[in-house]
């Protein structure tokens, strides 16, 4: 089984820290040792690991996206929204952390991101913690 987030975006290019959400997910699981794994089910958003101190990092990261897929292409898809297809591909929609001792297991400056490029809406997060059969 696994459990859905509702994450509301505020913006048509959002990133929306989930850190403490994800964690939550884990504490309400007895799950020692495992895996968490992270997915979102839309083809306009995605999920990022990076730097949650800074928020400069989210804007360099949307600066850049913005100019691999600027708006101002020629696109052929009907809905116009291309370049947040684009931008999901580009990202991802999973990720995979290890759990140790009923925590996440990231580094120092990391936080679990939802990246929406099609905003503002409500999305959805789908987490699964799996056990690691060798722990016992």
């Amino acid at each position: 089984m696994f459990r859905k987030i509702e994450i509301p975006t505020r913006a048509k290019i959002d990133f929306i820290d989930i850190t403490a959400e994800i964690r939550q997910v884990v504490q309400d699981t007895d799950v020692e040792e495992g895996m968490c794994f992270i997915y979102c089910p839309h083809t306009t958003a995605g999920i990022v690991l990076n730097e949650n101190w800074d928020p400069d990092v989210e804007r360099d990261i949307a600066m850049l996206l913005e100019r691999i897929a600027p708006e101002s292409l020629p696109y052929r898809h009907s809905e116009g929204n291309s370049t947040a297809h684009i931008k999901s591909v580009l990202l991802g929609s999973d990720h995979f952390i290890f759990v140790q001792e009923r925590r996440l297991a990231l580094g120092q400056w990391q936080g679990v991101f939802l990246a929406e490029f099609d905003g503002p809406r409500r999305r959805m997060v789908w987490v699964k913690i799996v056990r690691d059969v060798n722990s016992g």
